[in-house]
């Protein structure tokens, strides 16, 4: 169950009953591919750095080491040893990325997998019948993510058949949580517009995945190569559609203006690589902008990633010795850019759910634009 507890404007301050425990919102959810964050990073850090959610990918974790061998080891809470929330995607993501070794069907995807070649199908029964394997707090409805450049007509072809593809998952995840041996009988469903950058489509397809009553709706297909002022539109012409009394989840993004951006226009949930993927190579995320520390000028400094940043890097490590790490490539390095990063990202959802506690954020969202562009206001 979903419950608002503050507003403003569209903004939304809420919280989510769930079976693994509430998720206060906005919430950023930290990206965990094959049921691990990329650069050496626990369990017991996941916890130490504030997160809430764990995202894992269906797909991935169905090719390595398969969906049925973790069920039988008592699902993916119990396999990683983490007893909060977990979203698992559908798979739909790689229906977009793994164009080349894909052919979509009414029934499915056919795909070839990245390993090792292997045939692979995947439709939506396929993919609610992996991710109560996983035993996931949240699944996410199969869909397919068209191209943003995609035409018209395509788009509206694959969003009809998106909408198909979602009743289908609903009643097979009905069916699944009411089975003696599923490890989650509260499975959790949350369905996807689509649309492309269409505000006329993405609307309609939003109406109508609104009267299926999911527990969530997500907004796919966005970050995926059009500017940041084509996905600010359609956040603003979609959100008005989908329920007010759900969360709303903007698949993938993003950058922390995206995600003060978008929760001003009424999103709650967010997941992004950037936080993972910048920290692996050396930049970093602080509250006067991103630092590269592979930059000659951090040999010598001895001052943490971020001064006053209470995360377990700046507690401990300074900036040359983390650069040094990373030139070495040492995986202690990628490691401790990561947490300091994912920190980072967490510790601004708390002080955005704070904001919006206080009514004030509006002020707090102009402030922190203004302090994270410092950086780059002292390059010009």
């Amino acid at each position: 169950m979903y419950e608002i507890l503050k507003e403003s404007g569209r903004a939304k301050r809420g919280v989510l009953h769930t079976v693994h425990g509430d998720i206060q919102t906005p919430v950023f959810m930290n990206v965990g591919t094959a049921a691990a964050i990329k650069g050496a990073v626990s369990t017991e850090d996941l916890e130490q750095i504030k997160t809430q959610v764990e995202l894992s990918n269906t797909y991935h974790l169905h090719v390595r080491p398969g969906d049925q061998l973790i069920k039988e080891l008592g699902g993916l809470h119990k396999f990683m040893v983490w007893d909060r929330p977990i979203l698992t995607d559908s798979g739909g993501f790689q229906v977009f990325s793994l164009a080349g070794l894909r052919k979509i069907k009414e029934e499915g995807v056919y795909f070839h997998s990245h390993v090792d070649g292997a045939k692979i199908f995947m439709g939506p029964e396929e993919s609610m019948q992996i991710q109560s394997n996983l035993a996931s707090t949240i699944a996410m409805a199969f869909d397919e993510c068209p191209s943003s450049v995609a035409e018209r007509s395509y788009v509206e072809d694959s969003v009809a058949r998106t909408y198909r593809w979602l009743k289908r998952c609903k009643a097979e995840l009905a069916r699944l949580n009411g089975l003696p041996d599923t490890i989650n009988k509260k499975q959790m469903l949350f369905g996807i517009n689509q649309g492309a950058i269409f505000a006329d489509i993405r609307a309609e397809h939003a109406k109508r995945i609104a009267e299926l009553e999911l527990d969530g709706y997500a907004i796919g297909g966005l970050a995926v190569g059009e500017s940041h002022e084509e996905m600010y539109h359609i956040i603003e012409e979609t959100v008005p559609y989908l329920p007010r009394n759900k969360p709303t989840y903007l698949m993938g993004v993003g950058t922390p203006v995206n995600i003060l951006e978008a929760v001003e226009r009424g999103v709650d949930f967010f997941d992004c690589v950037y936080p993972t993927r910048n920290g692996r190579h050396g930049h970093l995320y602080t509250n006067q902008g991103k630092i590269n520390l592979f930059n000659r000028k951090y040999e010598k400094d001895m001052r943490p990633i971020e001064e006053g940043c209470m995360c377990p890097t700046c507690r401990r490590y300074g900036r040359a010795y983390i650069r040094h790490l990373l030139k070495a490539k040492e995986m202690l390095g990628m490691r401790l850019c990561v947490i300091h990063n994912l920190y980072f990202y967490n510790t601004m959802m708390e002080e955005i759910r704070d904001a919006l506690d206080g009514g004030v954020f509006a002020a707090y969202k102009k402030d922190k634009i203004f302090r994270m562009g410092q950086i780059q206001r002292e390059k010009q």
